[in-house]
């Protein structure tokens, strides 16, 4: 069985320290490859560092946006640079928009517009961050789809509606699901992931955040992405080799793998 982590953090130090450790664990887990999210350009170089440590490691570039106050008039290039850099880059972000924790929604929108601008120049996926953000960001990328063309990418960590969930589907997007599935309370988000295509579903860690049960409380590490695996199965009534099957497809042709 295989499985790929679609979003790691795996550079902040609560993981960093103890990565050859870590990454027995993942392997003997069956994880086979890692997406390694960037929450801000300055990132990138220790991002660079730890693939050349972890052949099976590919990671992204952009500007999250609890960070946008931090976007000037360098930053797009910058992201371009780096981009094109290294060829494991496999996507811009992660991005998008959080009206949970921030209220400068007008500095968030044009962040996330330009960065999508960039991904769409460079032909990358997009890895999209929203939290209590939904209302805007569809209408936001149903204006970008029609005015300058699609992007491909995933709604990451999911935790929006099922009737959410529709609308970014429309949009060509892929769904991924984090330990929060795994959570008594999430009734919404297991609803989802009972209802989501087998060909858009992806699953993550979001570590070191977010562990599921049963670690729940703990530090998050990409081994327990198998939890989430099977707890996907679990909710969709499928064999948890399904669900890697699946979700391992899926991500390789998202991210290219």
């Amino acid at each position: 069985m295989q499985l790929i982590d679609t979003h790691v953090h795996i550079n902040f130090k609560e993981l960093a320290s103890d990565l050859e450790a870590i990454r027995q664990r993942w392997q003997e887990a069956g994880v086979v490859h890692l997406v390694h999210s960037c929450v801000h350009p300055g990132e990138f170089q220790e991002i660079q560092e730890i693939a050349n440590q972890v052949p099976e490691l590919s990671f992204a570039v952009g500007l999250h946006p609890l960070d946008a106050k931090l976007w000037n008039s360098t930053s797009a290039q910058t992201i371009i640079q780096l981009a094109q850099s290294d060829d494991r880059v496999v996507a811009i972000g992660e991005m998008g928009l959080d009206f949970y924790k921030a209220d400068n929604r007008d500095e968030q929108i044009q962040v996330f517009t330009e960065q999508l601008e960039i991904a769409y120049r460079l032909n990358q996926p997009v890895i999209i961050h929203c939290r209590d953000a939904a209302a805007t960001m569809i209408p936001l990328l149903k204006q970008f789809w029609q005015q300058r063309g699609k992007v491909s990418g995933v709604m990451h960590c999911w935790g929006g509606t099922p009737e959410e969930q529709e609308e970014f589907l429309a949009l060509g997007l892929y769904i991924s699901f984090s330990g929060t599935v795994t959570f008594q309370t999430a009734i919404a988000i297991q609803e989802c992931a009972r209802q989501v295509p087998c060909d858009r579903i992806l699953i993550e860690t979001d570590c070191p955040f977010l562990a599921p049960v049963p670690k729940r409380g703990k530090r998050n590490e990409p081994a327990f992405v198998r939890h989430v695996a099977e707890t996907v199965a679990q909710l969709r009534n499928v064999p948890l080799e399904t669900i890697s099957q699946q979700t391992t497809n899926n991500a390789r042709q998202l991210f290219r793998l």
